[in-house]
């Protein structure tokens, strides 16, 4: 059976611009109810303004308080069934030049901060025998690029942990998933290689098509799946 359930609550992490709100506007349009969960109330707000969701929380990843309050306040309002993991941040230096504080920002955003969001959402979900989790990824997980080496790392450690997740809680009715896209067709990717061909890049639209797919009811016995998306191949 094709389609969200009926009532359907998503939240989307980072979903105040780019990837977030692309898959947040598609999931809003598909029928679902669309909480987005980012740092600047701004874009936030933006999001809620453009029809691409219905409610807000302010909330930084790293920060594992504010993402259980905001969560909670979420929840509250409607409990979750989908979660889309998508908020991170990525900064590049050669390994020798990467200091520890590097490594550390792309480990509290990348992966504790996705570790974070599904913990938080976890427990009400196992409760109700019902859930989505799609995490939202890199290519460079598992084809690492020069000068991401603290990035990569923590892109490749979140695979584990979401095909963890999905063992985990397959009993109850759960389902985990990660995405992995490659460069992704965004203005500051475009400011940052002008020389590129954004049409050899992912475009939006398709990563947020498959997160759809992975939170509708035909998808319900896909988990535990990485799913690469790289749109030189097109």
């Amino acid at each position: 059976m094709s389609g969200l359930p009926r009532s359907s609550h998503a939240l989307v992490t980072g979903g105040g611009r780019g990837i977030g709100r692309e898959i947040a506007a598609t999931l809003a349009r598909a029928g679902a109810t669309v909480t987005v969960l980012g740092r600047n109330r701004a874009t936030l707000d933006d999001a809620i303004a453009s029809g691409a969701a219905h409610f807000a929380g302010v909330a930084d990843v790293a920060d594992q308080a504010a993402v259980s309050a905001a969560i909670a306040e979420a929840a509250a309002r409607q409990p979750i069934d989908m979660l889309i993991a998508n908020a991170g941040i990525a900064e590049s230096a050669p390994f020798g030049k990467s200091d520890a504080a590097l490594f550390r920002r792309m480990m509290d955003v990348n992966f504790m901060g996705v570790v974070h969001t599904i913990q938080a959402a976890l427990p009400s979900m196992r409760e109700r025998s019902y859930g989505r989790i799609v995490a939202i990824g890199s290519l460079t997980a598992v084809e690492p690029h020069a000068s991401l080496g603290a990035y990569v790392t923590f892109k490749s450690a979140l695979a584990t942990l979401v095909r963890t997740v999905a063992l985990e809680n397959k009993d109850a009715g759960l389902t985990a998933n990660l995405i992995l896209p490659g460069t992704m067709d965004t203005p500051a990717n475009r400011k940052a290689m002008p020389a590129a061909d954004p049409l050899k890049w992912v475009q939006p639209g398709a990563v947020a098509d498959v997160a759809l797919l992975l939170t509708e009811d035909r998808a319900a016995q896909v988990t535990g799946t990485v799913i690469p998306i790289d749109g030189t191949n097109v």
